[in-house]
């Protein structure tokens, strides 16, 4: 299902400016000023239980070669390093201490997983290494000095589902269908929370695991329930199978779920049961026309043809974009290309586009850079965005600042 991955992901790229000459004496790591070339690292899981993940790692790579292609960012092109870590959060450390010490990076640039960004923080912390787009959700992100993340706590894309549900759609019974991980309670949190701020209740409340194949008993009790309305957060399979379910019970209701479900690979897994499903989501859909979504469209085409075009891509895409605006952003304040600026230069960010994201800000001492989400439905030609983004609901958004 997923394509061979690339030897070239998991070594140093040399790109548009010739041979990688390393920084000058004197110079911050990672900056090559003679050759205005900028190093930037990331781990990926090219090895281990999550393989597929190593498309998050080609789009971002896409997204480099492309950019290089055009320019660079003024003139100054980057070298992208990758290095397998397994999907070990002891290995993510070592390889970002070795692409650190021996490949000179300035920055990570879009590396994968929650664990294993979060077990790299301590040493970020010690060396002052800016982590810019970490594909991962964890709250710790949020309010750490050098980690500036694109992807929202789950409650607050579960909360903006709840929000459209109620006061677009008109719907008063509401039922939540979740993971019973992190991150089915994170939805479960941010749901929660909304419900008791606008002082009602959910018709039902279902916890399920993640291996869950068989959605016959959470359905009826949703039935049971008289629920209007059913929001999910779990896998696509999770989407899949309770749909089959809904359908095999003749349950008619209207679905909801999270960003990472609006992709093909869903469609593959339920046809036509799909059609007419809702999900909140932070990044504009595929199939969007803006020049971004369509660079990626073009750039996966082109370097990764084997790879599927859809939101996983996507989201590898838009938090490679990040560093290119913070370092954009650096080079235009004039300052010294240093960690300390980039990390200053990003906290500048204010409503900005950033790949397929909209809105993205960033903050001394809160660095939730998605700030908002709109609301895509799937139809039998794809995806289309139904609701333009508007911000998460402040009941959930306002009270992560204290996480």
């Amino acid at each position: 299902m997923f394509p061979k991955l690339r030897g070239a992901v998991c070594a140093a790229v040399a790109l548009a400016a010739g041979t990688f000459a390393g920084p000058v004496a004197g110079a911050e790591i990672g900056i090559d000023q003679e050759n205005k070339v900028v190093t930037v690292g990331a781990f990926t899981p090219v090895t281990g239980p999550v393989p597929f993940y190593a498309i998050l790692t080609h789009a971002a790579d896409a997204y480099y070669k492309n950019l290089n292609e055009n320019g660079g960012i003024d003139g100054w092109t980057v070298n992208y390093v990758t290095k397998d870590d397994g999907y070990d959060p002891a290995r993510s450390v070592a390889v970002t201490r070795q692409m650190v010490e021996d490949d000179g990076i300035f920055a990570l640039s879009a590396p994968i997983g929650t664990a294993t960004n979060v077990a790299v923080l301590p040493y970020a912390r010690e060396v002052g290494l800016p982590v810019v787009g970490p594909i991962g959700g964890a709250s710790a992100f949020f309010v750490e000095p050098t980690v500036f993340p694109l992807l929202p706590d789950y409650g607050w894309s579960a909360a903006s589902n709840l929000d459209y549900a109620i006061s677009d759609l008109g719907l008063t019974k509401v039922a939540l269908l979740w993971e019973n991980d992190e991150l089915g309670k994170s939805a479960q949190r941010g749901v929660d929370a909304y419900m008791a701020k606008a002082g009602k209740e959910l018709a039902e409340s279902v916890p399920f695991d993640v291996k869950t194949t068989n959605f016959s008993p959470h359905i009826r009790r949703v039935a049971n329930s008289g629920a209007e309305a059913v929001i999910l957060f779990g896998s696509n399979a999770n989407l899949a199978a309770a749909l089959k379910a809904a359908d095999l019970q003749g349950l008619d209701v209207k679905w909801f779920a999270p960003f990472f479900t609006a992709d093909p690979s869903t469609r593959k897994l339920t046809g036509g049961l799909l059609d007419g499903v809702y999900f909140s989501s932070w990044l504009l859909p595929v199939s969007s026309d803006e020049p971004e979504i369509a660079a990626y469209r073009d750039a996966m085409a082109k370097y990764y043809p084997d790879d599927p075009v859809g939101v996983f891509g996507l989201n590898g895409w838009s938090n490679a974009a990040i560093f290119h605006k913070g370092f954009e952003a650096l080079l235009a304040s004039g300052k010294e290309l240093t960690r300390e600026n980039l990390v200053a230069a990003l906290e500048t960010l204010d409503g900005a586009a950033v790949g397929g994201a909209r809105g993205v800000t960033f903050k001394p001492g809160d660095h939730r850079g998605t700030r908002q989400e709109g609301i895509i439905q799937a139809t039998a030609d794809g995806f289309e965005l139904v609701q333009e983004f508007r911000p998460y609901p402040a009941v959930v958004f306002d009270a992560s600042k204290s996480q």
